[in-house]
């Protein structure tokens, strides 16, 4: 299932993504559509869980590059502006679950990230 969105802060494009959901995995389930249903909008960790698939990790691809044109539009922003990319993946163990390719502007946002440090009793 492949999806594409444009987010918005105070009326203006600040984030563009492109999903990519493994058909084989969601098709004749409730979830097939990420934002149509009863479980719409609620993010793929939840969503996946709804059909009994546990999101155990994802791994992120981080870079900046010259924006596209399609891209300048839909942000609008100036042709030749530098953008974050990040290429989101999440996994149930080692089965990818669904891909993103996430694009911001740099000079209007800073993505700021943390990790959880999990300590496993002895």
């Amino acid at each position: 299932m492949f999806t594409k969105y444009v987010f918005r802060g105070d009326g203006e494009p600040v984030q563009l993504s492109s999903s990519w959901e493994p058909l084989a995995l969601t098709r004749g389930t409730p979830v097939v559509l990420p934002e149509d249903g009863p479980h719409a909008g609620r993010g793929v960790v939840e969503r996946m869980r709804q059909i009994g698939v546990n999101i155990t990790h994802a791994a992120e691809a981080v870079s900046a590059r010259q924006v596209l044109a399609e891209e300048a539009s839909a942000l609008d922003i100036a042709p030749g502006a530098i953008v974050l990319t990040i290429e989101r993946t999440y996994y149930a163990d080692a089965r990818p679950v669904e891909t993103a390719d996430i694009v911001i502007p740099v000079d209007r946002h800073q993505v700021v990230y943390g990790t959880s440090i999990w300590d496993k009793p002895q």
